[in-house]
């Protein structure tokens, strides 16, 4: 499960009359919505029914060896319909939108070729946004990257984080002060191009139009999404969370890898650290899923595209789904 969500949204029109014109001329359906809701087995069903592969957006389900505290699709999911990137990239190897929208580009020409519907499913809202909008184009920002690695080691997160806030006021209200990635990302931008991320941004407003899109949201009442996600916790424990976390740090692998930092495993890692208690653990494993979730079902509400559903409406969403497809025309 990602532990990053900040953004804006814009919408995407998927009528199949529209005025509007695509950059690729192939419709997608992508499943969102908050962890735990159910959108695996929605994802499979569709596929299963529309002919359909799965194209996996959530940032944490790219690596390797996370596999219960991610929530990966168990091996009998996997079996009833072929996944896309998922489970590829070793942990230690940085991973961006720019990179998930490269590789999810050669998966649907694949599928497309193969007259096979992509159908996204995740949770990372960056992700499916660059994928249908677009990044904004900055250069080679890897020399600024090394520079500022250096500086976050020397100086501290705090003296960069103030820095932010001098070069680009408005983009550094919108995120936290401990939020090391995004504050990197936005200085390295700066120092490469001379502008603000925050300027750059607006310019480039999110308006290609790069594919047609169905996005299905699901939802379930809150009390009913919390008390689901407080059991799964319960169930990734049973699994095995916590050998699955020793195994990986015994293979060498830091706790300081940016995956490592996710929900659930830096919980278990700290208490393996003797810096939490088991419960006390436990405890903020699910109340930060939780805070998760609230912050995935907010970035996804304020897209009025997405077209929402209980998560046993499968018959309902399929319908959505055939008329979507029936009314686009290639």
């Amino acid at each position: 499960m990602e532990d990053h969500f900040t953004g804006e949204l814009t919408l995407t029109k998927c009528a199949a009359n529209s005025e509007e014109k695509f950059e690729h001329n192939i419709p997608l359906i992508a499943v969102v919505g908050p962890t735990g809701v159910g959108k695996t087995e929605v994802g499979i069903f569709l596929a299963e029914n529309l002919d359909g592969e799965i194209i996996n957006f959530d940032s944490v389900q790219v690596y390797q060896l996370l596999n219960i505290g991610a929530a990966k699709p168990s091996p009998e999911e996997l079996a009833r319909v072929p996944h896309h990137l998922l489970g590829f990239l070793p942990l230690d190897k940085e991973f961006n939108a720019a990179q998930f929208v490269e590789l999810a580009d050669q998966a649907i020409k694949k599928l497309h070729r193969e007259k096979k519907l992509p159908i996204l499913v995740g949770g990372t809202g960056l992700y499916l946004k660059a994928l249908l909008h677009g990044l904004f184009e900055v250069g080679d920002t890897s020399q600024a990257r090394k520079e500022l690695k250096a500086r976050l080691k020397k100086e501290g997160l705090s003296s960069l984080y103030e820095e932010l806030k001098r070069i680009d006021p408005a983009y550094a209200r919108k995120i936290s002060p401990k939020d090391w990635v995004r504050i990197l990302r936005a200085l390295e931008v700066y120092y490469t191009t001379g502008k603000p991320f925050s300027e750059l941004a607006r310019e480039h407003a999110f308006a290609r139009r790069r594919y047609p899109c169905l996005k299905i949201g699901l939802t379930l009442p809150r009390e009913e999404l919390y008390r689901r996600l407080d059991q799964r916790a319960d169930k990734m424990l049973a699994a095995g969370l916590l050998d699955e976390v020793r195994k990986i740090l015994a293979m060498g692998y830091s706790p300081e890898l940016k995956p490592l930092k996710s929900i659930g495993y830096r919980h278990m890692i700290a208490y393996l650290k003797g810096k939490l208690s088991f419960e006390e653990a436990v405890r903020l494993m699910k109340r930060d899923t939780r805070r998760y979730a609230k912050r995935q079902l907010t970035w996804f509400k304020r897209d009025h595209g997405v077209k929402w559903f209980h998560p046993n409406e499968k018959e309902k969403i399929l319908v959505t789904a055939k008329k979507f497809l029936d009314s686009y025309r290639f």
